[in-house]
This record gives structure tokens, C-alpha cells and sequence, in this order.
């Protein structure tokens, strides 16, 4: 029997979601004991790896999914800027952890890299322009360029105008206040903090089992991964931000809130290079638009990406399928997920997601060839030798009931928590890791009504915005982004 003292917060997995979770929690709540589980020798070395995603600072200011085009040729800006706003706020807490000391040296985590959308065709330049329009004079979009002049599109990415038809309608939009994120130093800067004020780390540590006692606590069954040995911690509450491994824990968990919950993965490949003379070429994180009928997760995009000080270029995604819910799970993650209540939902989103079937199904056949003739559309003079691919964390896109369609497949993320506030978990992927501050924001509040009273006025000093929306006053809206990129040097 395990009669030690039970941890205040366990953390379950060790990316980015639970380090940013631990980081407020020994803000606001510096007594409390933080115990983390990871079952990899490290921590950050799945989707929060640098390489197993974009790096993108997802603030929708070139993602063209987050601003669809309605029935009457206007754009629908609102998801737009609601990630704008999330991202603004983990920009903030960022901001206030280098003012405090506590990631010293914002360039190890974060570097400005511009933002740009580019498109090709009549019907899409039209669409861009249009969207141009609509956020040109938004206060979380300001400073945002357009040109359909080649000559200027090739000042900002001269690698993308050479080779290209001179007769081809093209558009793009540039905004200097772009960032790329290095979520993996992020991720070990902030659980060096948590270590640092009293927190545990435990690496190669699985969490086996999840039990919640009668008095409320949970008994957590642990596997030492070296020596196979196995131990039980008892936590106040737990916080599951195992990425694709999240589902079966809460699974295992029995809340009544995961059931109807299932995981669709989708992994991901990309072109990479380091070869300085083509990286020199191109400086900006170029996002195009998603061919008709494909799923927001096949939109095309050249990235800058800055790793360890070093600066490469990565083009991609393209899709694949493997059944793991991890990039390091294993081939049986998919079935095992399957449960009772959740087989009609999945039936319903399968049945409804044919589209995307047939876009995996074209995406795992696709020639290498015709892998490269997709980075040529945004680099026409590409050469093969210059890339490699690389394999891209695992993404498991969240399965729900739903009361209109049955169930959907949804492309976010999804808080699970108990009713009694004792657990919760963090199910989806993108936009993810950019907006890991408001998320765990909603976990304490739906977790911890009654401190969140006391600790806003320590939350509001970190994150001045909180509780209240920038995009309605622009004046703030702009000294705050002045105010961030100060202090994370990315002006």
C-alpha cells in the first residue's frame, strides 16, 4: 500500500500543454505539489518536437482555412481572429515568464518570421484580395500587405517568382509580425521552471491505469520503462495532455465525459532542407489554399523554420495514415480506442468523411514525383537534391457526438473534464501548441471555480487581456502587440 502524501496536480505526458499547465499552477499556486509523468526519456519528443510540427505561430494571419469565403463572395473573418486573439495570450505569458526570468532568452524559443498567404488563378486571387479587404484594417491584422505585382512578391520570397509563367495570376499577402515557434525548447524551458520551484519530472514513465478512490483522489498505476518495475501515486487532480495518448487514458479513467469520444489519426510527411544557399532564398512561412474538396489539414505551406539557432525550409504537409495514435504508439492504438459507446459515432463520421478517405487513400499513393510538383507550384526551380523527407508527429483529429449530424469529426482541440473538476484531458490537435495558454486558462476555470476568483488579479498581471477581447479596442490592441514583441524580440 502507497501511504505517501498525495501530489496536488500530476501531470500525464510531457509536451508543451502539460509544461504550460505546471508553469501557471507554480505561478498561482506556488505550495502545491506538481509531480510529471513522461513515458520517453525526455520530455518533448512527440508533437511538441520541433520537427513533428509547422513551428507555425498559428495567429490565422496566412492560414487561408481559418477565413472561408461565404455563399455571397464575403469572407468570414471570426475564426481568424479568435485564434489571433488565443495566440495573443500565450504571446503574453510568454512575454511575462522573459520579464521575470523565467525563459531567459525568448530567441531560443521563438524568432520573427513573416507571415504570408500566396495563391494562383483567377478565382483565387480574387478570393485573396477579397480577404485582404476584410482584415486590412482589423487591429490584430494590422500591417498586413497584398500584391499581385510578381516583381514585389519576388522581394519578399525570391525563390517563388523564378519559373513561374508570366501570363499566371498570382496574389500574395505579407505581414512582418509573423512568428516561428520552437515548441520543444518552449516546452524545456517551462518544466525547468516547474523543476526548479519544487516540481518532479519522472522520464521513461508510463501511467498504466487511472482510478478515482471514494475519496476523490486518483490512483495513478506507474511502469518504470527501464526496469519494468511498478509503483501507484495518489493526485488531487490530474491533467491528461498525453497528445494521441490522451483518449485511452481517459478511457481508462471511467468518467462519464469521454464516453462518445474517438480519435481519427492522420500521420504527416514533409520536404525538408538545410542547404544554406536555398534556405537563404526564402524567409517567410508561405501558407496556399487547399485544393477543392480537401480536409483544413492538406493546406500547402513553405516554412522558415529556425531550430537550435539554425535555419531550414520545410514544405509539406502531406498526409498519411498509420493507425498509431503516437509517432512512437504502436499499430494496435487505433482498435484498442474502440469502445461501446463510441462505434456509432465513428461509423457516422466514417461514413460522412468519404472525401477524406479518398484524399489519405491519394495522398499514401502519390508518386515521388508528384509529392515534389507540389513544392514546385510554390518553388518552381526546386531541385530534388536540395530535400529529404522527414516524418511529422502523429495527429489525432477528435471524434464527437453530435445532436444535428450525429457525430462529427472535428478539426480542434476538445477539454475533456470531469464534472467534480478532479481530472480533465486535452483531446485534437491544431492549432494546438500555439494556444496552449488559453487552454489551460479554460481547464483551471472549469477545474477550479473557486480559486479562479483569487488568482485573476495574479492572472491578469501576466496576461493583461484576460477576460476581455483586444479586437475591440485597437488602441490597446496595439500597444499590447508592441509590448510583446518588445519583450520576446521579435520586433
Amino acid at each position: 500500500m502507497n501511504t505517501a502524501e498525495p501530489v496536488d496536480v500530476a501531470l500525464i505526458g510531457g509536451g508543451v500543454m502539460s509544461a504550460t499547465l505546471g508553469a501557471l499552477i507554480t505561478k498561482l499556486q506556488p505550495d502545491w505539489s506538481i509531480a510529471v509523468y513522461e513515458r520517453l526519456s525526455d520530455v518533448a519528443l512527440e508533437s511538441s518536437n520541433p520537427w513533428n510540427n509547422a513551428g507555425t505561430g498559428h495567429s490565422a494571419l496566412c492560414e487561408l482555412n481559418y477565413t472561408p469565403q461565404r455563399p455571397d463572395g464575403s469572407i468570414d473573418i471570426s475564426s481568424a481572429v479568435k485564434v489571433n486573439e488565443q495566440f495573443q495570450i500565450s504571446r503574453q505569458f510568454w512575454s511575462s515568464l522573459v520579464n521575470d526570468g523565467v525563459l531567459p532568452d525568448p530567441t531560443a524559443f521563438i524568432n520573427p518570421v513573416p507571415h504570408m498567404s500566396f495563391v494562383w488563378g483567377e478565382s483565387n486571387v480574387a478570393y485573396l484580395r477579397a480577404r485582404f479587404d476584410a482584415l486590412a484594417d482589423h487591429p490584430l491584422f494590422s500591417g498586413m500587405e497584398y500584391s499581385e505585382d510578381a516583381e514585389v512578391i519576388r522581394s519578399w520570397v525570391p525563390s517563388m517568382i523564378p519559373g513561374r509563367a508570366k501570363n499566371q495570376p498570382i496574389a500574395a499577402t505579407r505581414i512582418d509580425v509573423g512568428t516561428d515557434v520552437d515548441f520543444g525548447a518552449l516546452t524545456r524551458g517551462l518544466f525547468s521552471y516547474v523543476t526548479g520551484n519544487g516540481g518532479s519530472l519522472k522520464t521513461e514513465t508510463s501511467v498504466t491505469s487511472l482510478k478515482q478512490e471514494r475519496s476523490g483522489l486518483w490512483r495513478l498505476g506507474l511502469r518504470d520503462e527501464v526496469g519494468t518495475t511498478r509503483s501507484t501515486v495518489h493526485a488531487r487532480f490530474v491533467f491528461v495532455g498525453a497528445g494521441g495518448g490522451a483518449l485511452s487514458l481517459l478511457q481508462k479513467s471511467g468518467i462519464p465525459e469521454i464516453r462518445g469520444f474517438g480519435g481519427f489519426p492522420v500521420s504527416g510527411q514533409f520536404l525538408r532542407t538545410d542547404k544554406p544557399e536555398v534556405v537563404a532564398q526564402h524567409s517567410a512561412k508561405v501558407y496556399g489554399k487547399a485544393a477543392v474538396g480537401s480536409p483544413p489539414m492538406s493546406v500547402p505551406h513553405l516554412d522558415t523554420r529556425v531550430v537550435d539557432g539554425e535555419a531550414s525550409l520545410m514544405f509539406g504537409p502531406y498526409a498519411g495514415f498509420s493507425p498509431k495514435f503516437l509517432k512512437t504508439g504502436s499499430l494496435l492504438d487505433l482498435f484498442l480506442s474502440i469502445r461501446p459507446h463510441n462505434i456509432i459515432p465513428m461509423l457516422t463520421v466514417a461514413k460522412d468523411n468519404l472525401d477524406l478517405t479518398w484524399y489519405l487513400v491519394k495522398q499514401v499513393a502519390a508518386s515521388k514525383k508528384a509529392k515534389f510538383d507540389a513544392l514546385r507550384e510554390f518553388v518552381p526551380r526546386a531541385d530534388p537534391a536540395d530535400w529529404y523527407q522527414i516524418t511529422a508527429g502523429q495527429r489525432v483529429q477528435v471524434i464527437k457526438k453530435d445532436a444535428e449530424k450525429g457525430a462529427v469529426l472535428q478539426f480542434g482541440t476538445e477539454v475533456v473534464a470531469a464534472s467534480d473538476g478532479t481530472i480533465a484531458g486535452l483531446l485534437g490537435a491544431s492549432p494546438g501548441a500555439s494556444t496552449a495558454v488559453p487552454i489551460m486558462l479554460t481547464v483551471l476555470e472549469r477545474c477550479f471555480p473557486d480559486h479562479i476568483a483569487e488568482w485573476t488579479p495574479a492572472i491578469t498581471a501576466m496576461i493583461p487581456s484576460y477576460g476581455t477581447l483586444l479586437s475591440d479596442d485597437a488602441t490597446r490592441a496595439k500597444t499590447t502587440l508592441r509590448s510583446t514583441e518588445s519583450a520576446l524580440s521579435i520586433a
